[in-house]
């Protein structure tokens, strides 16, 4: 099992973080802690192998966390779990090595994806051995999901990954007004995108049929 601590500082989301963790297989809450304080004596005190590490904490913050836990030398992976968008602050948490970033608000589909990503790339690399280049872009890759390339012209790279995160936030498959709303777009300009995204495989495209009329679309990321 991997051992997870959640840090926040609000205990009712922490709560909300530890059944969302406490749900995926094959992970297990090791411990809560709602300041960085309280972090780091945890995993002085306990075996952890993942920290889902928000980044406001009451004393100090959770880039401050993961600086101290590199120079002691804890061999604990961080996924930075947090409201904070700003690029700097995205950078700085990938220059002292936070596997991946999820900003807040997310889904527990969000959550499960990066938390299912982690345990393929700890299973590989506890495994030992050589991985050839395309097992590592494969694992990495499942980490930070790289943008759409090449966009045919009129199309924005902003707007498609809109939609992509509400695709893949989304813990079936949704409809395209369903995904207009949750993107914040029109419905016309979702099918659009939606069907540039189905043509290059990134989307499964199914149909639900009522007692009358036309079936309704419904789109899952593939």
């Amino acid at each position: 099992m991997i051992q997870v601590l959640i840090v926040d500082d609000d205990v009712r989301v922490a709560e909300i973080n530890a059944a969302y963790v406490a749900k995926v297989a094959g992970f297990r809450v090791a411990a809560q802690a709602h300041s960085a304080a309280q972090a780091l004596a945890v995993v002085e005190e306990v075996p952890v192998d993942l920290v889902l590490l928000d980044h406001y904490l009451p004393d100090r913050n959770g880039l401050a966390v993961v600086r101290e836990l590199r120079r002691l030398g804890r061999q604990v992976d961080v996924i930075m779990v947090t409201a904070a968008r700003d690029v700097a602050t995205v950078q700085d948490a990938m220059r002292h090595g936070a596997l991946q970033y999820l900003v807040k608000p997310f889904t527990y589909a969000g959550l499960r994806s990066k938390l299912e990503a982690y345990a393929a790339l700890r299973h590989t690399l506890d495994g030992g051995g050589q991985a050839e280049q395309a097992e590592v872009d494969r694992l990495f890759g499942a980490l930070w999901a790289a943008g759409e390339p090449d966009l045919p012209k009129g199309h924005s790279p902003t707007t498609a990954e809109l939609v992509r995160r509400a695709l893949r936030d989304a813990d079936g498959p949704l409809s395209a007004q369903e995904i207009a709303e949750r993107a914040g777009m029109s419905r016309q300009t979702a099918q659009r995108y939606l069907k540039l995204l189905e043509r290059t495989g990134k989307v499964r495209l199914t149909l639900r049929y009522g007692e009358t009329g036309r079936p309704e679309h419904r789109y899952a990321w593939a």
